[in-house]
């Protein structure tokens, strides 16, 4: 299965990407990589070389010798297209980095020859903390957008402002003077829709009418979001922290860091949070703001041209995601360096940290819940806990890991199905499905149809003496010293309110885990943060009203005896769902340090960090007992996204050489000599295989390795040498070396090379265990490996620039892809259609 854009010697039939090139989409998040039985992908655009193409006459001219004259020499005169990367590929990271100090050492030098000079290298060390300014401001004040539009959308299924559609139900009801402080949510300027259209709030009629209502806004919500992601941008679907991850590892997914999935992105997420979905924004927001960022990398030269200074902004807007999803700076700044990031310098350290700073500030000051605080469900908790409640701590931290273990099980499996099924050819009439489902089911019970933020504000809540919530329907004291500290309840027995309330969150706690199975993966943005703390949330409310009504009934057991006397306040269930939620989210993301942290800053309380800690390391390791993958990189590998993972372990005990292409008994591999070959050689070669590169040998007989160069760089050259350059023709000789041959006098003009060849391409022997290897593809970023033997008994002609390994074969990954332990390090190669694998 040939790439097609290789099929000819030709660059015409590469893609050459531009600035511009982050607007192409083609449809592989969530989905498949194989689009060509999908109806729901856009045809890619059809951009190519556009700049430097040619008629076919201009090129017949440019052979017969009537075109340009210049002589032109890669290594003098860079060509464009030269080291830039080709859609679905990934990126060289030694190369970039190399270039990226090439850079900085000649701004260096230059800024000792003048003033402007100097003032050229501060700005371009500026430039840098500037970018991180701009990326968290925008980040910010998107975040603030998103979550002002989604909390009014959500209020619209119930109902409408009199004094002003755009008002919410809260602030509608403000500033009215009409409210009591038990219906603080009802006023007159705010009318639901039976009231509207029936003429009255109560009675069946009335709750038809509502119900059907809030159906209607469900299905009208999710209809216009998974329909503007299919016919616009089909990047925009899913979390992103999946696709996130594996292009901060170096891969290339043109389009999914573009304007229009950024504006998509924002608009579709209001649209789906706002249907009622089991879906949250968190998530989503992490793509958010690497959109920003990487629209603001084009307007800065050293990060538009360069894929590894970009990835580490990239990096740097991970952690801004996460900080205006929580309000939790410190956690986004751990968040992308324990769960997203690849390459983590301490200088992306300290920019993460600027840059969330910032986006925090500017959440903060936009005020979106009204309330001073960056999140809705932000509480303050002041009852101390005690060291008999780890007990209960550590049970919600081995349910939190076998629900998340369940739920990636589950969910794959779902998803599977949807990719190998006709499911998956339909999906604007799958996302109306569930949303009819949740939408029907959600209703009747308080709990379910609130949104998810609403619902964990509610459960994270501490009564008091002021709440009127169906969770603090305890019965009531008889006098106030039976009260606890700072107008809280002291544990009391449950009254009829909260026995509503404890069965109504068992039904929705059975709802939660089943529908967010078939929701997560469809195509509309959907998050798993707010899902997964809401299911960890409802089952530690649960449990800290059982551990309370048991203290206060039982006050005189050895475990309460000393700590929890009577009338004291002595358990708070709201801690138990702060706990149950962190274990949870722990269990299906598998994240530890950075979790703690997020609910530490909701908190605000240091005296939880150890039952968060002990809660969040035991779902770590009991989900870890049934598979070491999380969410996130069981669906890196769901959709063969080329991703080696950091923290896999290679257990096979093979050597470089059972693993290489070509193995022993195969033909010898393609490779190239340094100045015996011509131009028409070198194109049926390329034309005649499939590799993306090739080793640069002395002579097909001594296979000396001289170096390495790539299949794109060598056809950009051979185009723009037949365009640009007199006399080059099939016939003319190739050159690597440094100093051009002699030729006779009837001969075209040789073709030199040598500026794209890497002079130091990264070998290992061909007994070097694969073990070894894994790492240095790991840490280093390789995209090949060039195998030799002997190399022990090899001399150097250092003034030749060559190594005299007898070169043996490649080893040659798409940053080290390993598909299964099967097929391991088998070279992947992309085309338009989709990504291949030979």
């Amino acid at each position: 299965m040939e790439n097609p854009g290789y099929s000819s010697g030709s660059f015409d039939g590469l893609h050459h990407p531009s600035d511009d090139d982050d607007d192409e989409m083609v449809d592989i998040a969530g989905a498949t990589l194989d689009f060509s039985t999908t109806d729901d992908v856009p045809p890619l655009s059809s951009g190519g070389y556009d700049e430097y193409s040619t008629s076919s006459s201009s090129r017949a001219a440019g052979m017969n010798g009537s075109g340009p004259t210049k002589l032109v020499d890669p290594l003098e005169d860079p060509l464009p297209g030269v080291g830039t990367y080709e859609d679905f590929n990934t990126i060289d990271w030694v190369r970039e980095k190399s270039k990226d100090r090439d850079r900085h050492r000649e701004i260096t030098n230059k800024s000792r020859e003048s003033t402007v000079a100097l003032l050229h290298s501060v700005s371009d060390a500026f430039s840098g903390w500037l970018l991180m300014l701009l990326v968290g401001l925008m980040a910010g004040a998107l975040a603030g957008g998103i979550d002002i539009a989604a909390h009014w959308m959500t209020d619209l299924k119930e109902g409408v402002c009199l004094i002003g559609f755009w008002f919410n139900h809260e602030h509608c009801c403000w500033t009215s003077n009409e409210t009591t402080f038990q219906e603080r949510d009802r006023c007159p300027q705010w009318k639901s829709w039976a009231e509207l259209i029936a003429g009255s709030a109560e009675g069946p009629f009335a709750y038809i009418v509502n119900y059907l209502m809030y159906i209607f806004w469900a299905l009208l919500f999710s209809f216009l979001a998974v329909t503007l992601v299919r016919a616009f941008a089909p990047y925009a679907c899913g979390s992103g922290i999946p696709e996130i991850k594996t292009i901060l590892s170096g891969f290339i997914i043109r389009g999914y860091l573009g304007k229009w999935t950024l504006i998509i992105k924002t608009i579709t997420l209001v649209l789906a949070v706002s249907s009622g979905l089991s879906l949250g924004k968190e998530g989503p927001l992490v793509h958010v703001a690497c959109c920003c960022a990487n629209i603001l990398c084009h307007l800065f030269t050293k990060y538009r041209k360069n894929e590894a200074k970009r990835r580490e902004v990239l990096s740097a807007a991970a952690a801004v995601g996460v900080s205006v999803a929580f309000g939790a700076p410190i956690g986004g700044v751990l968040f992308s360096l324990e769960e997203v990031s690849y390459y983590f310098p301490l200088k992306t350290l300290w920019r993460s940290f600027f840059a969330a700073l910032v986006a925090a500030f500017t959440l903060r000051s936009i005020n979106p819940f009204g309330n001073s605080r960056l999140v809705l469900f932000y509480v303050e908790f002041h009852t101390p806990w005690h060291l008999v409640e780890l007990a209960p701590f550590i049970l919600l931290g081995i349910f939190g890991g076998l629900w998340g273990a369940l739920f990636i099980k589950a969910n794959i499996a779902w998803c599977r199905t949807r990719k190998t099924t006709r499911l998956g050819h339909y999906p604007v009439i799958e996302v109306l499905l569930v949303t009819a489902v949740t939408a029907l089911i959600a209703f009747p019970n308080s709990y379910t149809r609130m949104s998810g933020a609403e619902l964990i504000s509610e459960l994270f809540n501490d009564c008091s003496l002021l709440d009127s919530s169906q969770l603090c329907g305890y019965k009531q004291p008889v006098n106030t010293t039976e009260t606890g500290v700072d107008n809280s309840l002291a544990d009391r027995p449950a009254g009829a309110g909260l026995c509503t309330a404890l069965w109504q969150l068992a039904l929705a706690l059975i709802f939660k885990m089943l529908i967010t199975v078939i929701t997560f993966g469809m195509k509309v943005p959907s998050g798993l943060f707010i899902p997964s703390m809401a299911v960890g949330a409802i089952a530690g409310r649960l449990l800290g009203v059982g551990m309370e009504q048991l203290a206060y009934y039982n006050h005189d057991w050895l475990i309460f005896r000393g700590w929890c006397s009577p009338g004291a306040d002595c358990i708070t269930p709201g801690l138990y769902a702060m706990v149950g939620a962190a274990a949870c989210l722990g269990g299906v993301t598998r994240m530890t340090v950075s979790l703690v942290v997020i609910m530490f800053e909701l908190t605000g309380g240091l005296e939880y960090i150890v039952p968060l800690m002990a809660a969040t390391m035991t779902s770590k390791w009991v989900a870890d007992a049934f598979g070491r993958e999380g969410i996130y990189e069981a669906h890196i590998r769901l959709n063969g996204y080329p991703f080696l993972e950091p923290k896999e372990e290679f257990e096979h005990s093979s050597l470089a050489v059972d693993v290489m292409r070509p193995r022993r008994g195969d033909p010898a591999l393609a490779v190239l000599t340094q100045d015996g070959m011509t131009v028409g050689e070198v194109e049926t070669l390329v034309e005649s295989t499939h590799y993306s590169g090739f080793p640069v040998v002395v002579s097909q007989e001594s296979q000396r390795l001289v170096g390495f160069v790539l299949q794109r760089d060598l056809l950009i050259s051979i185009d723009n040498a037949r365009k640009r350059q007199d006399g080059i023709v099939s016939a003319s000789q190739v050159v690597f070396t440094e100093h051009t041959p002699a030729q006779p006098p009837e001969a075209p003009p040789p073709l030199r090379l040598r500026g794209i060849m890497d002079l130091s391409p990264f070998t290992v022997t061909d007994h070097t265990p694969m073990d070894i290897t894994v790492d240095i593809f790991r840490k280093l970023g390789l995209r090949q490996c060039l195998v030799t033997h002997n190399g022990r008994n090899a001399t150097t002609s250092v003034g030749c620039g060559r190594e005299s390994f007898k070169f043996k074969g490649l080893i040659e990954t798409v940053f080290g892809v390993c598909v299964g332990l099967q097929q391991q390090f088998l070279p992947l190669f992309y085309s338009f259609e989709g990504i291949k694998s030979k």
